[in-house]
């Protein structure tokens, strides 16, 4: 006897789904980290403050990276220019803008090995947020498991089978994720 309708893949899928919008997020967070090179990720927590609020950077402006140790950005609003440089000045990620004519210049200095140390240590801080996470999204998936009626004792079992080890590849692919920007950040 089948049926359409199956809670158990349903609760699995709904965990999977959780569990890949943490690493998600964690990817997106990995790319705002400075490693050696320029990328245009790099700016986009910097906040500025336009037009009475505080914008994101990519909101007022264009960001490129043309060089591997300089990034580039383009205000479209030309009288922002002084509030991007103030907006990237402040921001914790040690940078110096220069404005030429209208373009910002942001040269990457090269990293120090204590400042990559602490990059690396940040990077393992959200790797954890993102662990924990999934195994959030684990624990409630058991707990919608227990509650689930008219289910054999064996579907359950094996859906929690299931469950653990789709929890292990996604723990498993965080931690890939985490060597790849580790070894990104401590290449000179």
């Amino acid at each position: 006897m089948t049926t359409t309708n199956d809670p158990l893949g349903d609760l699995l899928k709904q965990a999977r789904a959780r569990m890949e919008k943490a690493i998600e997020s964690s990817r997106h967070e990995f790319s705002t980290i400075r490693s050696g090179k320029a990328t245009t990720s790099l700016l986009d927590l910097v906040r500025v403050k336009a037009y009475g609020a505080e914008m994101p950077l990519n909101q007022v402006a264009s960001v490129a990276a043309p060089e591997p140790r300089l990034l580039t950005v383009t205000p479209w609003d030309k009288s922002l220019v002084t509030a991007i440089e103030k907006g990237i000045r402040e921001s914790d990620l040690g940078l110096n803008p220069v404005t030429q004519g209208g373009i910002i210049r942001v040269p990457l200095p090269p990293l120090t090995e204590e400042r990559r140390r602490e990059l690396v240590k940040v990077v393992h801080k959200l790797a954890e947020e993102c662990r924990v996470a999934i195994r959030h999204a684990r624990h409630e998936t058991k707990e919608a498991l227990k509650k689930l009626d008219h289910v054999s004792e064996d579907d359950t079992r094996r859906a929690d089978h299931d469950l653990q080890k789709l929890t292990d590849e996604r723990i498993k692919h965080v931690d890939e994720l985490v060597a790849a920007k580790e070894k990104e950040i401590m290449e000179v």
